[in-house]
């Protein structure tokens, strides 16, 4: 498999001189629930800083967190959960998943993650999605089809094999000693890429990007970067970049930016970094590299 080449981050759009507001990209991110309140956030506080517009949903207690955000966040609208199809239209990428619950996780009353991205799929189904966390626990592989390729998946390994091990059990006898030991080949994702009519972005010390076209893999970051939330931070650069950008370029760009950002940390403090600090490392990353 190619390594990424970093002059690929040169084809990213950057906001013209005389663009307006709207212009330059908008992002809705639907995520976060009563028991994960920090991951949608950290998505969104990324996006912001990329994106002309975040149309934000989460549940209440969330909400009411990002309402307080807005002077550190600047251009957000939070939505309420039950309003947020008023706002998808108007989006350009649709982030579904930081901190959705799985089912036995949802709260009495609450619509299941698996429900909403069923129905939300369906009803916008000509949109770029990004389907990340919670939401890729909870979805079947077949109703990517329904997204007619303008979709990425950005699972780790665990994520990987829970979607996709049905699929690859049923395949073949050498399929099923892949799963076992789990270490997912370069052919595995690009054979689930092309099967799913999808980009996936696995995630790990070397992160491999498929789209049913190409691959290339990203090695670097370090194991500061396990920490909770940093996979949330590269879900919402990987978003914002969709918004106006090729989808397996907005993958490949953002799992190299997402891994320089940590690295740049590293050389100052080491390991004792969080999802803060990258969030708040990734746009020096970027005018560097863009």
């Amino acid at each position: 498999m190619n390594k990424f080449n970093p002059e690929e981050l040169k084809k990213i759009y950057i906001p013209p001189p005389y663009s307006h507001k709207g212009q330059n990209g908008k992002l809705a991110i639907i995520g976060g629930s009563h028991l994960f309140h920090g991951a949608s956030l950290w998505s969104l506080k990324v996006a912001t800083r990329i994106v002309d517009m975040v149309f934000y949903s989460s549940v209440l207690e969330n909400n009411e967190l990002a309402q307080k955000l807005k002077s550190e966040l600047y251009d957000l609208i939070v939505v309420p959960r039950n309003k947020i199809e008023d706002y998808l239209q108007e989006a350009d990428v649709i982030l579904i998943g930081p901190g959705l619950p799985r089912e036995e996780g949802r709260e009495a009353g609450e619509e299941s993650t698996r429900n909403l991205v069923k129905r939300l799929f369906e009803k916008f189904s000509d949109k770029k999605w990004v389907i990340d966390g919670g939401a890729l626990t909870e979805i079947e592989p077949e109703w990517l089809r329904e997204l007619n390729g303008n979709v990425i998946l950005t699972p780790h390994h665990k994520e990987f094999e829970n979607l996709f091990d049905d699929v690859i059990l049923s395949e073949s006898e050498e399929s099923k000693k892949i799963l076992r030991r789990f270490t997912p080949q370069d052919d595995m994702v690009a054979e689930m890429s092309k099967k799913y009519n999808c980009t996936i972005l696995l995630k790990g010390p070397t992160d491999l990007i498929c789209s049913p076209e190409e691959c290339v893999s990203v090695e670097g970051g370090n194991a500061g970067m396990t920490k909770g939330g940093t996979g949330d931070v590269l879900a919402g650069l990987v978003a914002a970049l969709a918004c106006k950008n090729d989808l397996f370029l907005a993958a490949a760009s953002g799992s190299f930016i997402n891994k320089k950002a940590g690295e740049e940390l590293f050389k100052r403090v080491g390991y004792y970094f969080n999802a803060s600090d990258l969030a708040d490392e990734i746009p020096k990353i970027m005018k560097k590299y863009v």
